[in-house]
C-alpha cells in the first residue's frame, strides 16, 4: 500500500496579502492618513459653508431691520404712516441690495417693486404671503440663494413683504477652492510622509531582515552567525535576545557533543574488555571464573557511569531535592563514620557546628562522600583526612580537607567539568563525574564548592549553601581523631 506522503510536495508558506511587514507599515499609515485627511476636508468644508452662511444670515438681517426702523422713525421727520406704497419706495430708493443680491417688496401677495429690476424673476413669489419672518434657501437658475423674508402690515388690510436675498455662487466658489488647495497640499503632504515611512519602516524591519538572514544561516555544525545590532529599540533588544540565544544554544551544543564524545570513550573501553573476555572465552572453568570476575566489574564500572549521568541528568528537574531540617551537628557525624570506611586513614572532624540546616541529606551525603573517596584516591596510609562543618551568616560550609599531593593551579577550575580530570589523576579510578556531582548538588541547594590546594600539600574541597534555618546560640563540637 502506498505511503500517505508519497507524491506529496512540500509545504510552503503563503505571502501575506501586503507582502512584507514594510509594505503593510506603509499601506496602514496610508489608510489612517487618508481617511483622517478626507474626514478633516470634510469637516473644514462644511465648517466654511456654515461661517459663510451665518455671515449672509447676519447681512441680509441687517437689511430687513433697515425697514423696521423706516417704518417706526420716518425720513427726515415725515412719518410715513401705513402706506406700503411709501414705505417700499422710500426703503428701496435709500437701500442696495448686497453684491449678488436682490431686495424685492410684495403687496397683498403680488410683486411691487424689486432692486435690481428683473434680477431673479419669480424666485421668490412662494414667500410673498409668508405670515411670520423667516430665512433660508432657495434654488434659482443661477444658483443657491440665502433669503430672509419679514412681513410687513400696512392700512386698509394691505400686507406686505419685504425679501433680502444673496446668491451664494461666489462665496461656495471660494470655500471649494479653498477645500481643493488643503487637498492639494494634504497629497503633497502625504506622499511626503509616505517616503518618510517607507524609509523609516525599511530602517525599523532591517533587524529583523537580518534576524531572518542569520536564521537561514545556522546548521546544525554551526552556531556561529550572530545578529548586528544596532540602536537601542525593542527589535534591537530583540536581535540580542536572539543573539543570547545562540549563545546558549552553542554553548549547551558544544557541551553536548564533548559530553557525548567523552561517554562514548568512558564506555567504549569496558565494552571493549568485555568484549576481549568473551570473545576469548574457553572451557577452562578458572578462565571462566576470571572472566566472569573482570566482566562483573566492567559492568559495574558501567552501571556507576550509567548511574552518575542520570543524577547529573536530573540535577536541573525541580524535584532533584527533597529537603528536610538536619541538625548539623549529628550530620557532620554520620558522614564522618561513613567516610572513614572508605579507606585506612587518618581521619578526624575538624569541626562540627550545632544548629539545623534545611537540605536533602541524601544528596549532601553523597556529596561528600565523593569528596571523601577523591581524598583517598589521592592519598597515603599515613595522610590525614578531615571532615568539618559550620554555621555561620546564613550558610552552611561542608568540607573534606586531605594532606594529598594536592591539584594544580591550572586544573583547579577544569576539574569541577564532566570527565575532567588533572595531572594527578590515578588511571582507571573513575570517570571524572565525581566533582561535577558535587558541583551540581550545591548548584541544586542554591549554593557552590570553594576549592583551595596546594600542589604537594594537599586539597580543602568546601559546599557552602544557604542554611534555610535561623541558627541557634553558637556552639562547637570537636572531635577526635581516629
Amino acid at each position: 500500500m502506498p505511503s500517505s506522503t508519497e507524491g506529496s510536495s512540500p509545504v510552503r508558506h503563503r505571502r501575506p496579502l501586503l507582502g512584507d511587514v514594510r509594505t503593510r507599515i506603509l499601506v496602514s499609515f496610508l489608510i489612517l492618513l487618508v481617511v483622517s485627511t478626507a474626514a478633516s476636508l470634510l469637516v473644514l468644508r462644511e465648517v466654511l459653508l456654515s461661517r459663510i452662511d451665518t455671515e449672509v444670515q447676519e447681512r441680509l438681517t441687517s437689511q430687513v431691520d433697515e425697514l423696521r426702523i423706516l417704518t417706526a422713525e420716518g425720513m427726515d421727520g415725515e412719518q410715513l404712516g401705513d402706506d406700503l406704497d411709501r414705505v417700499f419706495e422710500r426703503y428701496l430708493g435709500q437701500e442696495r441690495p448686497l453684491e449678488d443680491g436682490v431686495l424685492e417688496a410684495f403687496i397683498n401677495g403680488k410683486s411691487f417693486a424689486a432692486q435690481p429690476d428683473g434680477y431673479l424673476p419669480d424666485v421668490f413669489a412662494p414667500l410673498a404671503n409668508v405670515e411670520e419672518p423667516t430665512n433660508g434657501e432657495l434654488a434659482s437658475p443661477l444658483g443657491t440663494v440665502r433669503y430672509v423674508a419679514v412681513p410687513v402690515n400696512g392700512g386698509a388690510g394691505e400686507t406686505g413683504v419685504l425679501v433680502a436675498a444673496k446668491l451664494l455662487n461666489d462665496e461656495h466658489d471660494r470655500v471649494e477652492s479653498a477645500v481643493r488647495i488643503a487637498a492639494g497640499v494634504s497629497i503633497v503632504i502625504t506622499l511626503l510622509a509616505s517616503l518618510f515611512i517607507w524609509l523609516a519602516a525599511g530602517r525599523a524591519v532591517q533587524p529583523l531582515r537580518a534576524l531572518a538572514r542569520t536564521t537561514r544561516s545556522i546548521t546544525e555544525t554551526d552556531l556561529s552567525e550572530r545578529v548586528d545590532i544596532r540602536g537601542e529599540s525593542e527589535i534591537a533588544e530583540l536581535g540580542r535576545t536572539f543573539n543570547g540565544m545562540l549563545d546558549r544554544l552553542q554553548t549547551a551544543f558544544a557541551s553536548q557533543k564533548e559530553f557525548l564524545a567523552d561517554v562514548g570513550h568512558e564506555l567504549r573501553t569496558p565494552i571493549t574488555v568485555i568484549r576481549g573476555h568473551l570473545d576469548t572465552l574457553g572451557d577452562d572453568p578458572n578462565e571462566r571464573r576470571e572472566a566472569r570476575a573482570v566482566i562483573n566489574e566492567e559492568l559495574e564500572r558501567m552501571s556507576r557511569l550509567v548511574d552518575d549521568l542520570l543524577l547529573l541528568a536530573r540535577s536541573d528537574r525541580p524535584d532533584f531535592l527533597r529537603t528536610e531540617p538536619l541538625d548539623l551537628d549529628v550530620l557532620t557525624q554520620d558522614l564522618f563514620g561513613k567516610a572513614r570506611t572508605l579507606g585506612v586513614r587518618r581521619w578526624k572532624i575538624d569541626q562540627a557546628d550545632v544548629g539545623l540546616v534545611q537540605a536533602d541529606p541524601h544528596r549532601l551525603t553523597s556529596a561528600v562522600m565523593n569528596l571523601a573517596q577523591n581524598a583517598v584516591r589521592h592519598t597515603g596510609g599515613d595522610d590525614a583526612i578531615a571532615i568539618g562543618s559550620s554555621l555561620a551568616d546564613g550558610h552552611v560550609r561542608l568540607w573534606v580537607r586531605d594532606e594529598g599531593q594536592g591539584i594544580a593551579v591550572e586544573d583547579q577550575e577544569r576539574i569541577f567539568e564532566r570527565f575532567a580530570a588533572g595531572e594527578q589523576a590515578i588511571p582507571g579510578h573513575g570517570a571524572g563525574l565525581g566533582l561535577a556531582i558535587v558541583k551540581a548538588i550545591a548548584e541544586a541547594h542554591d549554593g557552590h564548592v570553594e576549592l583551595e590546594s596546594t600542589p604537594g600539600k594537599g586539597s580543602r574541597f568546601t559546599i557552602v549553601i544557604p542554611s534555610g534555618e535561623t541558627p541557634p546560640e553558637e556552639a562547637v563540637s570537636t572531635w577526635p581523631e581516629s
